[in-house]
């Protein structure tokens, strides 16, 4: 049975274990990510102190990308010792009827996680078609009175992301914007540029992963689908086209 692993910050149950009958110890979370990441790659590891009426101790949610690697964790981890003195108790946590999670995009570096974990470091590449500063068209905003100047540092990205031995080629275009206080320091506005710069690339690349679906067989092989929902206009047009439509 194959299973599809989507660039998306993972929400489903069946993804997220729930650990308790933890002991207290540093680096508690360190422990749980070394115990856990064997069976695969995790998206997040977070450890609490038990409630008051539940008695000393901690435990902890812990986030696959991979429901089948949660079930793994969960059957060869449920009731043994790992780390510490005392058993642990792992289960697959249920689903709350009548909540929905909203689904959110990975940021680039976990994108880039992902698609090292699955695809390995030389099974995908990314270029940056265009960057393009899209600044200054806020001009003067006049409030009680008086006229404020604003500066706003705004950059356009485009980037596309291969992966050569799957076939597929996708594209993402994300907006970068931060304000700047004082526009008269060249070091801050140089700053600024370099922030917004990384903010807009990084988005963009997120922005193309989005319409990659991974497909992970039960053999371990991974195939790669593109996900025609989250296509955009911005994917039929040619670079130049792509390049003039930025800059306009």
């Amino acid at each position: 049975m194959a299973e599809v692993v989507e660039f998306r910050v993972p929400t489903g149950s069946a993804q997220t274990l729930l650990v308790w009958g933890l002991e207290p110890e540093l680096g508690l979370e360190h422990s749980l990510f070394s115990a856990f990441s064997k069976f695969g790659l995790l998206y997040s590891v977070r450890a609490h102190r038990n409630a008051a009426v539940a008695g000393p101790g901690y435990y902890a949610i812990i986030k696959f990308y991979s429901a089948g690697d949660a079930s793994r964790a969960q059957h060869a981890c449920n009731g043994q010792r790992l780390f510490q003195k005392s058993p642990l108790k792992v289960c697959v946590c249920t689903k709350q009827k009548g909540f929905q999670h909203q689904v959110l995009a990975l940021n680039s570096n976990k994108c880039q996680e992902l698609a090292n974990h699955y695809l390995g470091f030389n099974g995908w590449s990314s270029r940056i078609i265009t960057l393009q500063n899209v600044s200054g068209f806020g001009g003067e905003n006049k409030e009680l009175g008086k006229t404020l100047q604003k500066r706003s540092m705004k950059y356009l990205c485009a980037v596309e992301v291969t992966l050569p031995n799957h076939g597929v080629r996708t594209r993402g275009v994300a907006l970068g914007e931060a304000d700047i206080e004082n526009g008269e320091d060249p070091l801050e506005f140089v700053t600024a540029t370099r922030r917004v710069q990384k903010l807009a690339v990084g988005k963009a690349l997120s922005s193309a992963f989005q319409k990659i679906l991974l497909v992970v067989l039960e053999n371990g092989k991974v195939a790669v689908e593109y996900n025609s929902t989250q296509e955009e206009l911005t994917d039929s047009l040619t670079e130049e086209e792509l390049k003039g439509l930025v800059q306009v």
